[in-house]
């Protein structure tokens, strides 16, 4: 097997090697290699101590030294170099208390997570594969190397990134880890929420984010995420819907795809991936409040009256359990909020509706009534999906025109009702609301001496 080294990387290799080292790359990126991805990085595994890569390289950073861990910088790019090592006792089941440097690569390797990441290669000796991950891979196997019980209690978080893998690789997991995952979900509580987070997110960003129910099967969510557990556990029998909450969200996650997310949805193609993240997981919690708002109709059906404004509250407090940036949590629990407003069908409705939520959300809201809509009943989508189009027509036709929808569009501004003789303060603010207010309703009266005609009238 011949696997394409870049040029710094095999550069490195080669030094160490020249030197009496052994050397190979390790982990993911042979993995990747393998499956033809293109790996994001490089590590590097040696039998040369930290030390003695540091008297090799020109220009290094001590990273992770105690760990065994030197990065070597080339220009401004920087490879990671670890030597073969052991670790230690547990701590918590999240790090190992100490480690213990090991000239044996197999040691080194017989301490990783999975098969399919225990892999080392160098163009020398060829693939190194002790524990049959190139079996796995062509088989779509996720198998921890050795004991997995072992290796679950070394680092609880390789529970779940057993799980994410599964999902970006579209892999099974082998029985007896499974098992070894079920009988340990527990020791998930000793794992940061920032981890938690980061194999959480990659799961759901990834081609099969319905994997999450796996998780919920073996009882991982019920320590991490419990309220996904009730939203498996709340069904929706009514005509516009099929399956229960849980299977709901993970559809409409589903439908929320970077190749059919508009870039007139975003302000700028560099934050397609930002809001990527933020949709899936919009569509993931958008229902999450139906949990605690279910009731039984006279009709028979199940309602869900103000599930979208305990949605928002419920939403928030997963999102700041879990650690995430300011941006991700105000966008998602403004979007559930919102997302039971009905899609506005004439120009003025349009207008205060991107009044209310702001022309970024509004773009955003379109993605969000669509992908709910595709993961409701079949015989719902005709009518829908029509709506949809004459309100986003609508919405493109007001932007088109360059209609005013905010103060900032306003043709006057608080400077020019100062010059009439405004107080700045609370009155003045109102005056110029009022003033859009009117606009809203008809957008010809953005001009700036019709405005400023109108404010003299309104001054007290």
């Amino acid at each position: 097997m011949k696997i394409k080294l870049p040029c710094n990387v095999e550069y490195i290799i080669n030094k160490l090697m020249e030197n009496g080292y052994e050397a190979y790359i390790v982990g993911g990126c042979v993995r990747d290699a393998i499956l033809n991805k293109d790996p994001q990085d490089f590590d590097i595994t040696t039998n040369a101590k930290p030390g003695e890569v540091k008297e090799l390289f020109k220009r290094t950073i001590d990273t992770g030294i105690l760990h065994g861990t030197v990065t070597v910088m080339i220009k401004d790019q920087g490879y990671e170099i670890t030597t073969y090592r052991i670790d230690g006792e547990d701590e918590d089941n999240r790090r190992p208390k100490s480690v213990e440097f090991t000239s044996s690569l197999l040691e080194d390797l017989r301490r990783r997570d999975f098969t399919i990441n225990a892999m080392a290669y160098n163009e020398k000796e060829g693939l190194i594969d002790s524990f049959q991950g190139l079996d796995d891979l062509k088989s779509g196997v996720i198998r921890c190397v050795g004991d997995g019980r072992l290796r679950i209690q070394e680092d609880a978080l390789r529970i779940l990134r057993g799980i994410r893998f599964s999902a970006q690789l579209g892999f099974e997991i082998e029985s007896k880890t499974k098992e070894a995952m079920k009988q340990n979900a527990s020791l998930l509580k000793n794992i940061s929420a920032e981890r938690i987070r980061v194999e959480l997110d990659k799961l759901l960003t990834s081609d099969n984010p319905d994997k999450l129910i796996d998780a919920y099967d073996l009882g991982i969510t019920n320590v991490i995420f419990p309220e996904f557990n009730q939203m498996m556990e709340t069904d929706q029998e009514n005509p516009h819907h099929i399956y229960n909450v849980g299977v709901h969200s993970l559809k409409a996650v589903k439908y929320i795809r970077k190749d059919t997310l508009l870039e007139e949805s975003i302000d700028a193609c560099d934050k397609k991936e930002k809001y990527y993240h933020i949709l899936r997981w919009c569509m993931l919690l958008h229902d999450v409040g139906k949990i605690e708002t279910k009731t039984k109709g006279e009709d028979g059906y199940d309602h869900f009256y103000g599930h979208e404004i305990k949605g928002a509250i419920l939403g928030k407090e997963i999102l700041k359990r879990l650690k995430f940036d300011n941006e991700t949590i105000d966008t998602v629990t403004k979007l559930i909020k919102w997302h039971e407003d009905d899609l506005p069908q004439t120009p003025k409705a349009m207008r205060k509706q991107i009044n209310k939520m702001g022309i970024r959300i509004m773009r955003l809201y379109f993605e969000v009534k669509r992908t709910d809509i595709l993961a409701g009943a079949p015989d719902t989508h005709g009518e829908k999906l029509e709506t949809l189009e004459s309100s986003y027509k609508l919405y493109e036709e007001v932007i088109e025109r360059g209609e005013c929808v905010n103060l900032k569009m306003l043709a006057v501004n608080g400077n020019d009702l100062v010059a009439l003789g405004y107080n700045p303060g609370t009155i003045l603010g109102d005056t110029l609301n009022a003033l859009l207010q009117k606009v809203l309703e008809q957008p010809s009266l953005n001009d700036k001496n019709t405005l400023l005609t109108l404010a003299k009238d309104m001054k007290p």
